[in-house]
């Protein structure tokens, strides 16, 4: 019984699992890019973007576009500097997140621009110590059944989780007493 509760367990912290970027291989590819036709980790729009100086991993949330910049032959995080980001005639500054090591984008007319549905042609200015490069990327954003693009849990998912648990926790308890009785 303890290994359903695990695996029912497992099952819902899967539900939350959000990807990072990783490590660069020998010869530049991503070692945790995805193989084929396997499911992403995240269900959230993702950009990724590099040159030949830097390279960028931004995620879209409902309350910001997080971008995380790091230098592409040593994978080093960019924690100083400025970001700056252009779509169309949309110009956003970001502000620097110390402690977790992002750019937050929240310019309310961007966010709105980046949640349509489609292929968003981004361009990043990047300010850090002497270094100043252009990052161009594509952000694709798919319509999904939350009208956010891409799958989440939503509350029905969750109670739907709870009356399994439920459920099992009555039939775990129903069994018990019924081997009981059986037992002389």
């Amino acid at each position: 019984m303890m290994k359903f509760f695990a695996t029912v367990w497992l099952l819902c912290a899967a539900l939350n699992v959000h990807a990072g970027p990783g490590a660069h291989g020998p010869n530049g590819e991503h070692l945790d890019a995805p193989a084929g036709n396997a499911v992403t980790a995240t269900a959230r729009p993702v950009i990724e973007a590099n040159t030949e100086n830097f390279e960028l991993v931004g995620t879209l949330h409902d309350d910001e576009l997080s971008v995380l910049v790091d230098r592409y032959d040593t994978n080093a995080p960019v924690t100083t500097g400025t970001l700056e980001v252009e779509l169309s005639a949309i110009k956003a500054q970001s502000r620097l997140h110390h402690n977790m090591g992002d750019f937050s984008f929240t310019d309310p007319k961007l966010l709105a621009a980046l949640r349509q549905p489609g292929d968003h042609a981004l361009v990043f200015t990047l300010i850090t110590g002497n270094d100043t490069d252009l990052i161009e990327g594509k952000l694709s954003v798919s319509t999904g059944a939350d009208g956010h693009g891409g799958w989440r849990p939503t509350r029905a998912a969750w109670i739907a989780v709870g009356i399994i648990l439920v459920a099992a926790l009555l039939f775990a308890f129903v069994w018990r007493a019924r081997t009981r009785r059986s037992i002389p």
